[in-house]
């Protein structure tokens, strides 16, 4: 168990939980920047977390839902007001109802993690500040005191296994809701280049391959909000054709980008894309989460070999490009 001390102060409005941890501070900062690791201790025993966004930077927002025994769903967000990487990030900590919008009826607290080295390993300091004595003792009430602690005696088992968030293993995908799927992978390379072979063409056109034997005679970029972009794949000899084509809805270099994309040619509802690159100590984490109009069109498209497609792109990318710098 983790837990140095929990210290409710009434005067300050201040909920402060202290843990110590016998790993490396980079090791439990990349437990917090990674939504796979993240929800396996931030939802305590028997509600577990779901993060379908996570943007670990300032100006970023996560959002996410617990679940508890009976299958009801609690929803929540942060937005990152400040992060200084691998010291501290502060959030505005808030719920919201099954449409995302923040429920009036609960208080939003600001909350800050600071990470720093400690005799034996790293310790974080989780603080959160009340807005009133009402809304603090409303929250305690809740059992918000009891479900942080046992949230954190979770984190153990995730900084233990390695394994599992490795550089070396392959792109994996988790469904995420009714009608969503999150691929995430490490790529070995830093962030601005993951970026960057993502925007070039020259770029894009030695790794967005899938399997081998294709090539990408049209690789036109969006550059900016608003702007359209069209990729096309061609068997080589002249076989096979296929693209896709959508509109950039959101652009936060070199971190988050969101498009919508539709297979050319047909007229079916487009799905939305949310790319997020995050800095890891073996790379960049790479996450794309995508939303398909319904679950059946979900599972049809993963039946295609998709995440195998993109896992041989991705291995590409580290061969063809990111080692070659």
């Amino acid at each position: 168990m983790p837990l140095t001390s929990v210290d409710k102060d009434l005067d300050a409005l201040t909920l402060t939980i202290v843990a110590d941890f016998p790993v490396p501070v980079r090791r439990v900062w990349d437990a917090y920047a990674d939504p796979r690791r993240l929800e396996r201790f931030w939802g305590p025993p028997g509600y577990p977390a779901t993060f379908t966004r996570h943007d670990l930077v300032p100006g970023g927002r996560s959002t996410y839902y617990m679940t508890g025994p009976d299958g009801e769903r609690s929803h929540g967000y942060w937005d990152f007001l400040a992060v200084d990487p691998g010291r501290s990030f502060e959030v505005r900590d808030g719920f919201t109802g099954a449409d995302g919008e923040p429920d009036p009826d609960m208080p939003t607290m600001l909350m800050t993690t600071r990470f720093e080295e400690a005799p034996g390993g790293s310790r974080v300091t989780t603080t959160t500040h009340f807005p009133g004595v009402e809304d603090l003792e409303k929250l305690l009430a809740m059992g918000m005191e009891e479900g942080m602690v046992s949230a954190l005696s979770q984190v153990d088992d995730v900084l233990a296994d390695l394994a599992s968030f490795a550089a070396d293993r392959s792109a994996e995908a988790q469904l995420l809701g009714d009608t969503q799927v999150r691929v995430a992978r490490v790529v070995r390379g830093p962030v601005e280049l993951v970026w960057q072979a993502h925007h070039d063409p020259d770029l894009l056109r030695r790794w967005m391959l899938g399997p081998d034997g294709w090539t990408m005679p049209v690789c036109e970029v969006a550059r900016s909000v608003g702007d359209t972009y069209r990729n096309e794949w061609e068997q080589e000899g002249g076989g096979e054709r296929f693209g896709f084509t959508g509109e950039l809805l959101e652009s936060v270099p070199p971190c988050r980008e969101v498009t919508t994309e539709r297979m050319i040619g047909t007229d079916g509802p487009a799905t939305l894309n949310e790319l997020t690159l995050t800095p890891v100590a073996d790379g960049t984490l790479l996450v794309l989460v995508v939303t398909y109009p319904d679950a059946a069109t979900r599972e049809a498209v993963l039946a295609t070999g998709m995440v195998d497609g993109m896992e041989t792109s991705y291995a590409r990318l580290e061969s063809e490009v990111l080692a070659r710098v």
